[in-house]
């Protein structure tokens, strides 16, 4: 009763700022924060899952982020005929070839002892195989990227709804992990950490350099939303009636026909953004409310005490017969899955691509204090971490300017020390980022809400 009592305090506090926000700032901003808290509790079920289930650190989280934002251009983005004209086949032909490598190489190695001759095969497959590759993709690329590269240059995708693109999000990342996790995962704790960052620094190298697969630094803009466009909301008469009965108090306080008429068109065109920001809310709340579920019925789960006995003590586990690697490989892959989801949502909220923004700050370690900071092991404590950290992050500035504005009311306006604070407001945000960790840290060291082990 006491957990769920911390649980449920936490988070009325947590959406009491949230209205605190829509209140005195605005509910644009307000609903925004929101949405974005709920894209990073995504991310930290998925961070959590391989470091408070399992003890692995994963510092790739960005690179799972990115694929699930190229899922959401392949799968929503129109295919662009011409492009495919004139060099889909060879791209598909490309596709078959790096399959053929892989399974050569596989083949190869699991049918001939360790040798030099093996060695040389293996060499020899890779190498004929790139070349053939360069010839075959080279041209096709230059001939892809070639079709109206200010609108396009790239093949584009399949046109389905962007909802579809949470899944495949979720598969690409999943199927990421698995080869990183089956190459990387025998490694030292802090080696896996530094393999993990490299790979996803690969991952966003090469999605921001293959123009013909998502354009790269020239970004995708436009794609497919789940929920209705405000200017189409604004030319609908229903939800035109509800803004007017929703604002009615205030309208009819106003006496002059014209006036009223333009109030409200206002009210309209704010209460369109607030509309599509709550139709997206609902959405993620729903997809976080399902993860949840998931992920509280899996840790207290048979499966969860064996992972959280393979955390504590890996040794034991595998002296009682459980196969730790093939456990750490199941849950990397799953969490990993779920940061996919994420990152597929996060393009959907923004309505764009743009793999130039993916950096290991925001994408990865942001999201590791978000973890740390709510409670590791406590899926309700990341939870709450990726909303708290999240609102600080952004609620950062107009705090320090309130704060700066109230301690510094005697001074004049034109004051050089005052100015000078003013003017140092963006870096207020990694200052009070850190003061907030060190004081959770030194008060709540495992974390907000922290890791309950039920005894049965």
């Amino acid at each position: 009763m006491r957990q769920n009592l911390d649980v449920i305090i936490a988070y009325i506090i947590m959406l009491g700022l949230i209205i605190l926000v829509g209140l005195f700032q605005s509910w644009s901003i307000a609903l925004s924060i929101l949405c974005f808290c709920l894209i990073s509790a995504v991310m930290t079920m998925g961070a959590n899952i391989q470091w408070g289930y399992a003890g692995l650190i994963n510092f790739g989280i960005m690179g799972y982020t990115a694929l699930g934002g190229l899922a959401a251009v392949l799968v929503s983005v129109p295919p662009v005929k011409e492009a495919w004209q004139v060099g889909g086949l060879n791209m598909i032909f490309s596709v078959i070839l790096i399959a053929l490598i892989v399974f050569s190489v596989r083949f190869i190695i699991k049918n001939y002892k360790k040798s030099k001759k093996r060695n040389y095969g293996v060499a020899l497959v890779i190498i004929v195989g790139l070349i053939l590759l360069r010839l075959i993709s080279g041209p096709a690329i230059e001939s892809i990227e070639a079709v109206s590269p200010a609108t396009t240059g790239f093949l584009g995708g399949m046109g389905l709804p962007i909802l579809f693109s949470w899944i495949v999000g979720a598969f690409f990342a999943g199927g990421l992990a698995y080869i990183i996790g089956k190459i990387a995962l025998g490694l030292r704790a802090d080696y896996l950490a530094i393999a993990t960052l490299l790979i996803s620094e690969i991952v966003i190298a090469v999605i921001k350099h293959e123009d013909w697969l998502s354009r790269g630094v020239k970004n995708v803009i436009g794609l497919k939303r789940p929920v209705p466009y405000e200017i189409d909301l604004q030319a609908k008469e229903w939800f035109i009636n509800l803004v007017a009965k929703f604002n009615q108090g205030t309208l009819n306080l106003i006496t002059d026909s014209l006036e009223k008429e333009q109030m409200l068109k206002q009210l309209v065109i704010e209460g369109s953004t607030v509309f599509v920001k709550l139709c997206f809310a609902g959405l993620f709340t729903i997809v976080v409310i399902i993860l949840l579920i998931i992920t509280q019925k899996a840790l207290y789960s048979p499966w969860g005490r064996m992972m959280r006995a393979i955390r504590d003590n890996e040794e034991a586990a595998n002296a009682m017969g459980k196969n730790v690697v093939k456990q750490h490989l199941l849950i990397f892959v799953l969490g990993s899955a779920i940061v996919g989801i994420a990152g597929a949502m996060m393009v959907t909220y923004d309505g764009l691509f743009t793999p130039g923004s993916y950096r290991p700050m925001r994408y990865t370690f942001l999201i590791w204090v978000m973890v740390i900071v709510g409670g590791s092991g406590n899926n309700f404590g990341a939870v709450l971490g990726g909303f708290a950290v999240w609102f600080l992050w952004i609620e950062a500035a107009p705090i320090a300017l309130f704060l700066i504005n109230f301690f510094t009311s005697g001074l004049e306006e034109t004051n050089a020390f005052r100015l000078h604070l003013i003017d140092s407001i963006p870096y207020f945000r990694f200052l009070m980022m850190g003061v907030g960790l060190l004081l959770i840290m030194r008060y709540r060291p495992k974390g907000i809400l922290p890791e309950k082990i039920k005894h049965s």
